[in-house]
């Protein structure tokens, strides 16, 4: 499964939701945490819930509730009681967290209300930094997310465009989702109209290591996307490792030339990882072209 594009939408603007599924994004996010304001909790409950009930979306749906002991088990309560809201969503995101045992309560709370749901554990702050290995390791946990702005104002740092301030964080969490073989997705880039600095701010992190990027408007979904799936001739690179190496295993040897660059196990695993990477990115874009085609027969029809 693809998670290049985590998009959020805010859980009290019912139409931004229903929105979300069609931008192409691999995960939509309806939010319940920061986005809505604590006198509007109850009304955006209802709309999740409400948009969850009529959702029928071929990427994944989560949900951002807020954490637990501050209004988790309200959330979960108005969602997951809801059979039709329950059955829509695929999994949810703890934000804060700061422990594995955070990502455990959460988990117990919604199979209190018969969901087995995974959960993307957003680290953001300087304890949940620090505690990234044991949150990626819970065996809820499905991804880790790096939250930049939460941590900067945790930290009382101040951020800058090169982003040094949280490199360090940056390049843990991305360490401790590898080693826990659980996903990692990078922080948001806020400027939404700045289409260059996302897609350099992307590059960077698929260079790092991550597997996808948060997003907060549908027009970084197709940047954000292309970066984090590989190019043809990247693909091709990478089925001519795999073959040589199939070709050099049967040999015995455990070296080997590809394209004039000797080749041992760490780019064979590399090779691995983009065609992997590309076979996701495809099965995830092929079901978007599937649903463009049927949104426009379903228009045909009408006219």
């Amino acid at each position: 499964m693809a998670r290049r594009s985590v998009l959020f939408s805010p859980g009290d603007q019912p139409g931004l939701m229903r929105n979300a599924p069609t931008t192409g994004a691999d995960v939509v996010v309806f939010d319940l945490e920061d986005a809505v304001v604590p006198a509007k909790k109850d009304e955006a409950r209802d709309a999740v819930r409400a948009v969850l009930a009529e959702t029928d979306a071929d990427c994944e749906v989560c949900v951002r509730v807020q954490p637990p002991g501050r209004g988790a088990s309200d959330d979960l309560e108005v969602i997951l009681d809801d059979p039709d809201a329950r059955a829509a969503l695929d999994a949810l995101v703890l934000p804060k967290a700061e422990s594995g045992d955070d990502v455990t309560d959460l988990a117990n709370l919604a199979a209190e209300r018969d969901a087995d749901l995974p959960v993307l554990a957003l680290v953001e702050t300087a304890a949940g930094v620090l505690h990234a290995e044991a949150i990626a390791a819970a065996e809820p946990t499905d991804a880790l997310i790096f939250g930049a702005e939460d941590l900067a104002a945790d930290l009382g740092a101040t951020r800058t465009d090169e982003g040094t301030e949280v490199l360090y964080a940056r390049e843990h969490v991305v360490l401790a989702a590898s080693a826990a073989d659980v996903d990692a997705v990078d922080t948001l880039h806020t400027d939404f109209e700045d289409e260059a600095g996302l897609r350099a701010d992307t590059a960077f992190a698929l260079e790092l290591g991550y597997d996808g990027k948060l997003a907060i408007h549908p027009a970084q979904v197709a940047p954000i996307n292309e970066t984090f799936t590989p190019d043809a001739d990247r693909v091709e690179w990478a089925e001519r490792v795999l073959a040589a190496s199939e070709e050099a295993d049967a040999a015995g040897r455990g070296v080997f030339a590809v394209d004039g660059e000797m080749v041992d196990a760490p780019l064979v695993a590399q090779a691995e990882r983009v065609v992997e990477r590309a076979r996701a990115a495809n099965e995830a874009d092929a079901t978007d072209e599937a649903d463009a085609a049927d949104e426009a027969d379903e228009a045909d029809e009408r006219e």
